[in-house]
């Protein structure tokens, strides 16, 4: 087989403010694989949070389409990464291969990837889009915008030094769509104390769900808050991979998996099965990226309670296309494999 790669740079629409930082823009690195005249594409992305650059991901990316030249065809590939081949090798590129080869094999069997996974209906789904930090009234504008277009889920961002203000910015987007599940993340800016006292008035707002309240590190302490919480705590940056998983399987409601973060789809569905029947359901989440990076997440989307697929509904210019978003649903595509195509320039807005 054969692989090429090419960095493009992803702007957003507009800046997103987390708790943590704010975005403008990121680097995607495009891995393509190709085999008998087809070809597979994955796409990973930088991530100051995970300690991934452009130059990074381009070079880890370059040694594994070394590795990658060694197969004569995909499957054997796949097998070989499936079966712990490239432990060193980061999550995030783990899960760009593995779509690339998954894409890839889709297309050479005619199917899309949901059926190479056992599915045979395409998964279809109303996906959260996120409004960042900012002001109420600004929140709710955008949140009348989001209902208008068709959006059932809206995910607030908090974390401001005041935690007042998160309050005012859930109650201004729950004046704005007062029909819509909201859930609620502070990407770890809350004290316990501070979470323990909050959580109560936000289920008094209709909040569905918080993500990650606390600081990463201290998983005790975050299922210890989940245990005590009037609405459900979802695990994100405390879950990290299978172990997390298994830590707090059964003691928080929820476990955000991010393939990037998880090592691709076939972790995925390693720690789907393993938290089956605890109490602890999935969330599907994303970094932002182009519908290439979100697209093999998408092909899993019957598979969770709380889906969160909105990374590429926040760029201003999208390469691609194929799972929709838009009107507030993503849908795998019924294309072979991943169902993704470039977006023609004159198409792209």
């Amino acid at each position: 087989m054969k692989a090429r790669q090419r960095t493009v740079r992803l702007e957003l629409t507009e800046p997103l403010r987390i708790s943590r930082s704010t975005m403008a823009a990121r680097e995607a690195v495009w891995l393509s694989v190709e085999h008998a005249g087809r070809h597979g594409h994955g796409e990973a992305v930088t991530s100051v949070y995970y300690g991934l650059d452009a130059d990074t991901l381009g070079r880890l990316l370059h040694a594994e389409s070394q590795w990658l030249a060694r197969f004569a065809e995909p499957e054997s590939a796949l097998e070989a990464l499936h079966n712990g081949g490239r432990e060193s090798t980061p999550p995030a590129v783990t899960a760009a291969v593995e779509s690339a080869l998954l894409d890839l094999l889709g297309k050479q069997a005619g199917i899309p990837v949901h059926e190479l996974l056992g599915a045979s209906v395409a998964p279809c789904a109303a996906t959260a889009r996120t409004i960042g930090i900012t002001s109420p009234s600004r929140a709710e504008a955008q949140a009348a915008r989001l209902v208008r277009d068709g959006f059932s889920v809206i995910k607030i961002k908090a974390g401001s030094p005041d935690p007042a203000d998160d309050l005012e910015r859930v109650r201004a987007v729950r004046a704005a769509a007062p029909h819509a599940r909201l859930l609620l993340d502070p990407n770890g800016a809350w004290t316990v104390s501070t979470t323990q006292r909050l959580l109560p008035r936000l289920a008094e707002l209709g909040i569905e769900a918080v993500e990650q309240p606390i600081a990463p590190g201290d998983p005790e302490a975050l299922a210890t808050l989940a245990e005590r919480s009037p609405l459900p705590v979802i695990a994100d940056e405390d879950a990290v991979g299978h172990e997390d998983a298994r830590r707090l399987a059964g003691r928080v409601q929820g476990i955000n998996v991010k393939l990037a973060k998880c090592g691709g789809v076939s972790a995925a569905l390693r720690i789907a099965e393993l938290v089956a029947d605890t109490g602890t359901e999935l969330m599907l989440g994303c970094l932002t990226a182009s519908t290439l990076g979100i697209a093999p997440a998408v092909h899993l989307a019957d598979r969770a309670r709380w889906i969160d697929l909105d990374g590429h509904l926040l760029l201003a210019d999208d390469p691609w296309t194929g799972i929709g978003g838009a009107d507030g649903t993503v849908q795998a595509s019924r294309r072979p494999g991943l169902g993704v195509r470039p977006r023609l320039k004159e198409d792209r807005r």
